[in-house]
Parts: C-alpha cells; structure tokens; sequence
C-alpha cells in the first residue's frame, strides 16, 4: 500500500460525523417551551448548529424575540437534561461514516474528535452510536476554557490523540475557521448542518460522500502536511 500523507484525522461530530439534528431540535424546543417561547421548525435547527448548545438555544430564542442572558441560563438547563435522556432517539451516523473508520485505521491512520458538544455529552452520544473507543482522542466543548473556532481545541485533540501530519474533516464555517487558525488542511462535508455552501468554506477538498474521503485525503501533499505537524 502507499504512504498515506496522514498520520492523524480530526473530525467535527455534529453534522460530520452524525445527523444529531432531529434530537437537538427536540431538546431545543422543549428549552423554548419551557420558557414559553414559539418552537423552531426541526429542518431549521440544522442550519443553527455549531457554537455548543448555548449558542443554539440563544439562536433559537432570537428566532421570536429577545435572546438575553438570563433566559438562556433559565433554559440551558431544560435542553441539557431532555438532550442527555434523548440523545440518539433521532440521531444516525451517516452514510460510509463507519466504513472511512475503519479504513483511515487499517491504513494505520489515527483518529480525534473535536467538537463544540460537551465532553460528557460527546461520549454519551457515542456509547449510543457504537462508537466507544473508536477515537484516539476526544476534545469537548468544555474540554478546554475556550472552544472552535479558537484552535486551541484542535490542536488539543491531535497532541491527545499522538501528533503528526494531520487533518480536519468538518462541514461549517466554524470548522472551516478552526482549521485555518491551527494551519491545517481542511476537508468540508457538503451534507452537514452549514448555514452556506460547502463550496464557500474555503476548503482543500469537498466530499459528498464518505466513500470520497480517502481519495480525497489521499490527494493532500505529503509536504504540505509536514508543514503542520502538530506535536504529541
């Protein structure tokens, strides 16, 4: 087999990974009944994701009016609990997400997760995946005192995970913004939860399917990835 120009492979959860969409829109409306506010239509919640789930529910309120502070710590508590007892009753992986799994690992490529979805609650939604012990590494959203697009995360989750040339597969400007800041070559999904085109995220590479993801990283420069070798 050739050289792989990859040791690592980062991804993104939410939209990357799973279509976790229908079990957020549920915890983030029963959040806005809980304070008496209008619903959010569940194939809009898709296009709200990805700053952790403060930032949703701070969203999904603005959608009928003010969205200050102290609503959304009244109702962070409601989403987090129905979230946590609900997690995968909608959620699936997506298509091919487990076959490019298991090749990254036969190719002896190592494999992190970094996403905005709170540690707890990332491997809560794992166990329930099947996917206990699939990755190298995990980084949460409250992991560390900052979260993407700051790199800070990535960068956490590829040294956890054993450092070297690495990747990061996403599908949102955050995930776009985060690998730009940690200078990483980026792959964007087209088939996530972006509020834009994945055309438009400025990546190396875009996938319509997992199937498309190893000969698209194996399309990366072996050079350009030693350039941001991350150290373990």
């Amino acid at each position: 087999m050739p050289d792989f120009p990859l040791d690592l492979v980062a991804f993104d959860l939410d939209g990357t990974l799973a279509d976790t969409a229908p079990d957020l829109a549920a915890a983030l409306n029963h959040a806005l009944m809980k304070l008496g506010r209008p619903t959010v239509p569940p194939e809009e919640v898709r296009y709200l994701v990805g700053h952790g789930a403060r930032a949703l529910l701070r969203k999904g309120l603005a959608e009928s009016g003010p969205s200050g502070e102290d609503l959304v710590e009244e109702g962070f508590p409601h989403f987090i609990d129905y979230y946590a007892a609900n997690i995968c009753t909608g959620t699936t992986c997506y298509s091919g997400a487990e076959a490019a799994l298991d090749a990254l690992k036969t190719r002896g490529v190592r494999t992190a997760l970094c996403t905005n979805k709170p540690e707890g609650l990332t491997h809560l939604l794992l166990d329930a995946l099947g996917w206990t012990g699939r990755f190298d590494a995990i980084v949460g959203g409250d992991t560390l005192p900052v979260r993407k697009p700051d790199p800070a995360p990535l960068h956490e989750a590829i040294a956890r995970a054993g450092g070297g040339r690495a990747v990061f597969i996403g599908d949102s400007i955050t995930d776009a913004d985060t690998a730009r800041a940690a200078a990483l070559p980026f792959v964007a999904v087209s088939f996530g939860f972006s509020d834009r085109p994945a055309s438009e995220l400025g990546a190396d590479a875009v996938i319509d399917d997992y199937a498309e993801l190893i000969p698209a990283l194996e399309t990366l420069s072996p050079g350009r990835g030693s350039r941001r070798d991350i150290p373990a």
